[in-house]
């Protein structure tokens, strides 16, 4: 019965940590490239308003609104989807993100203002994702 226990919580904290560094590597390795579409979201001034030492609860609501639009696009436009696994992990660590931010913003502001950078930057690769399906390109 303790075997058992300690394998589950194990296994437990083994997949949190691959969900972890799986995240973040996808992050990395897919640095959003600024598209024509990224004007018409709110997460690049977060990203700004986060280096400042502006309130968190206007941004996380900013980004919110984003998550909004972009689920929005998701469910009605045709063509647009995120069928790879990765862009939905991408979607599960922006709502772990957003719980963690709930969790962290009065108690350890510094995590809290991580949590938003991190939902920040999963919005920035979505966007970039819908801008490529679409056919936005940036004409700078």
């Amino acid at each position: 019965m303790i075997a058992s226990i300690l394998i589950i919580a194990f296994s437990l904290v083994l997949f949190g940590y691959w969900f972890r560094y799986s995240c973040l590597l996808l992050l990395r390795s897919r640095a959003e490239q600024p598209t024509a579409a990224a004007d018409r979201f709110n997460y690049v001034s977060v990203r700004q308003w986060l280096q400042t030492g502006m309130e968190l609860d206007p941004l996380q609501r900013s980004l919110d609104r984003d998550y909004q639009v972009l689920t929005y696009l998701l469910k009605h436009a045709a063509g647009l989807e995120l069928e790879q696994l990765e862009y939905r992990l991408l979607v599960l660590d922006y709502k772990v993100m957003k719980g963690w931010y709930r969790l962290t913003k009065s108690a350890a502001p510094r995590q809290a203002r991580r949590a938003l950078a991190e939902m920040a930057d999963v919005l920035g690769v979505l966007v970039g994702r819908i801008g490529e399906q679409a056919g936005v390109r940036n004409e700078a």
